[in-house]
């Protein structure tokens, strides 16, 4: 049978594609990027409404409940690029940017760059560099992707985040003029650094795991035998929770207010997505456990 296919804001017939009660939506993409009717299916948008949210790409026209003659909607998202490479360019920058003000460049700090550097600064630097590595190593090795591009705008909207306040920690922590904290703050804040990103890491595997490679399955999650995971018992976004925990240590052990403020700004952000994901955990799962906060246990 014919469907047609429709531009999403003033409903012009773009094709009349043939298709069967099992034809996905990723197919329907391929096929319209084959006539040379639409961009590459990346790039494409395929609705039921014209104002209605994107289809999943195993979506197929029987689930939808199109019939022949019926009509999809076609919205171009722009210039795409593969999440991959944005998190590893953008998880690249912050060590570049730290390690260059580590050096205490002339350009910031002029002629006093060479007073004495504090033990607390050289710690930050190799926490920093640790933080990020792991991050990249994770988005090389351990992170699935449901979705395999995100619009070109937000690489230069997420690297402008990541890298400047990069700078704005690095600059103050190694500023001449730095005060260090009492050495046994630091070490506590270290401590609490050091066991977040080791239950970070934890999170992530464990969450891995859920998803066998090559698929969008959803399970659960829950935790392992690592003791670390058991915080999913009392939230659904502990790599957050873990997160936070990271710069929270940071700021403690740096004694840094620009840190806090960048631990603040991600708490904030990660807050966001972590509602989100709860909601989202809790629509999908009848038996979704009821004592789960988003990301602060027995709290939000």
């Amino acid at each position: 049978m014919e469907i047609e296919v429709c531009t999403a804001g003033n409903s012009k017939l773009i094709a009349t594609v043939n298709v069967t009660s099992d034809t996905t939506v990723k197919e329907i993409k391929q096929q319209l990027h084959k006539l040379k009717k639409a961009p590459y299916p990346e790039r494409q948008s395929l609705r039921s409404d014209s104002k209605g949210k994107s289809l999943a790409d195993t979506e197929t026209i029987k689930s939808l409940g199109i019939r022949a003659g019926g009509k999809l909607y076609l919205k171009d998202l722009g210039p795409q690029i593969g999440w991959r490479t944005v998190f590893l360019v953008e998880y690249a920058g912050p060590i570049f940017v730290y390690l260059w003000l580590y050096q205490r460049p002339w350009l910031f700090y002029g002629n006093v760059a060479t007073a004495k550097v504090e033990p607390v600064v050289d710690w930050a630097a190799a926490c920093w560099v640790i933080h990020y590595a792991k991050r990249l190593l994770e988005t090389i090795f351990v992170h699935r992707f449901s979705h395999g591009t995100m619009p070109l705008r937000n690489l230069f909207k997420n690297c402008s985040y990541y890298w400047l306040f990069a700078m704005y920690v690095a600059y103050h922590i190694n500023h001449p003029l730095y005060t260090a904290p009492d050495q046994s703050v630091s070490y506590i804040g270290l401590a609490i650094f050091a066991i977040s990103e080791l239950g970070n890491l934890s999170i992530h595997l464990a969450l891995r795991n859920l998803r066998p490679a090559g698929t969008t399955i959803r399970k659960i999650p829950v935790g392992t035998g690592n003791p670390l995971t058991a915080l999913f018992n009392f939230v659904s976004c502990p790599n957050y929770t873990y997160e936070f925990g990271s710069w929270l240590g940071f700021t403690i052990m740096t004694k840094c207010l620009p840190a806090g403020i960048f631990a603040l700004a991600g708490m904030y952000q990660m807050t966001m997505w972590a509602l989100g994901k709860h909601r989202a955990y809790k629509k999908e799962f009848s038996n979704y456990p009821r004592n789960r906060k988003a990301i602060i246990p027995f709290l939000l």
